[in-house]
């Protein structure tokens, strides 16, 4: 599946996968290795999330900065 067909990630899902990962990190528990590779997965969490917020905020201008129903266009993401 090429990187413009992936369907946007559930926001809510992602962001509680980071939540649950940044907790794990907080114990200490982890090895370096372990925290070395949960920080990148967060990284990449965070990123998704940014990537939604994003195309929801693009969204919202377009809606606000519309002067007439005729005015409006489809969104097209990016990603």
């Amino acid at each position: 599946m090429s990187e413009k067909s992936k369907p946007n990630p559930d926001f809510e899902k992602t962001l509680a996968k980071l939540e649950k990962l940044v907790e794990k990190l907080e114990e200490g528990d982890l090895s370096l290795d372990e925290s070395l590779s949960s920080f990148k997965q967060g990284i990449t969490l965070t990123r998704q999330c940014q990537s939604v917020l994003d195309n929801a905020q693009q969204t919202v201008e377009q809606l606000i900065n519309s002067e007439d129903e005729e005015s409006l266009a489809p969104f097209k993401p990016d990603a």
